[in-house]
């Protein structure tokens, strides 16, 4: 029987940088959001682990047998292999945890078939630092490096939101690189809403010094009056909240017409 999973698009609603660790990591503290839409995994049992992958954005895996969904399926050593096949809808290298997103459809594909162990979770962060969060695809708070997961409301939870790439891959370290060192303080207090409309991305401006084109998505975003619009992640990703199904839709339509070459996803918060 095969066993199909959407692998949900993260952003981050908000992107505070503390400081930069000795171990050459970041402090973090983030609000991580997850759209009902991404790439699409879908898994066989066979002799052997596999991993085939297709879909617009294949060809941003320069080797997709060594990418984050054939080192999750190595987390699990089983009796029997899962051939699955990787439907890459998502941008690569765009601030919306791609293959940390794939990396947590395997954990719960592993999990319907064959159980999680209980320390499923040091499994997830040996991966990323977004995979723990990845691996529920639910709002919560991350610290630490992102994998030190907090529970929040799930008040945002069906709220429309568009998601626009000006197809321009932007690695994340160089970001992080950019980053000024200036503590600019702590998540706001309050409920998931409060928080992502009174957050920031502390990593907006060093990407926009590296990838320009991030302020021009945003500014398109921002001239159609949603309710938050923001990067995400380490960029080029930006995504826009809004009130209704309407709204999000009338904003993609124009955004397509006035820029036929960038990437848009449109869907709702999970």
């Amino acid at each position: 029987m095969a066993i199909a999973e959407t692998a949900y698009a993260k952003i981050n609603l908000a992107l505070h940088v503390r400081r930069r660790r000795e171990d050459g990591y970041h402090e973090l503290e983030t609000l991580f959001a997850f759209v009902d839409a991404g790439d699409v995994l879908t898994a066989t049992t066979a002799a052997q682990d596999s991993v085939r992958v297709l879909g617009e954005f294949f060809g941003g895996l320069d080797n997709p047998f060594d990418n984050l969904v054939a080192k999750a399926l190595g987390k699990f050593p089983r009796a029997e292999g899962l051939a699955v096949t990787l439907e890459k809808n998502l941008p690569v290298a765009a601030g919306l945890g791609g293959g940390s997103a794939d990396a947590g459809a395997v954990f719960r594909m592993i999990r319907e078939r064959y159980g999680l162990p209980e320390d499923w979770h040091a499994r997830a962060a040996a991966l990323g630092a977004d995979v723990p969060a990845c691996v529920e695809s639910r709002t919560c708070i991350g610290r630490g490096t992102g994998t030190e997961l907090e529970a929040v409301d799930d008040s945002l939870a069906g709220t429309p939101v568009l998601l626009v790439n000006p197809r321009i891959p932007l690695a994340t370290g160089p970001v992080f690189a950019h980053w000024d060192g200036s503590d600019r303080g702590a998540l706001p207090k309050g409920d998931a809403h409060t928080i992502a409309l009174e957050g920031r991305n502390d990593l907006e401006i060093p990407a926009i010094s590296l990838c320009p084109q991030i302020a021009g998505v945003l500014a398109a975003l921002r001239g159609t009056s949603p309710v938050l619009a923001r990067m995400s992640g380490s960029g080029a990703t930006c995504f826009a909240l809004f009130d209704s199904d309407a709204a999000r839709d009338e904003a993609a339509a124009r955004i397509a017409a006035e820029h036929s070459g960038w990437w848009q996803l449109k869907g709702s918060l999970r």
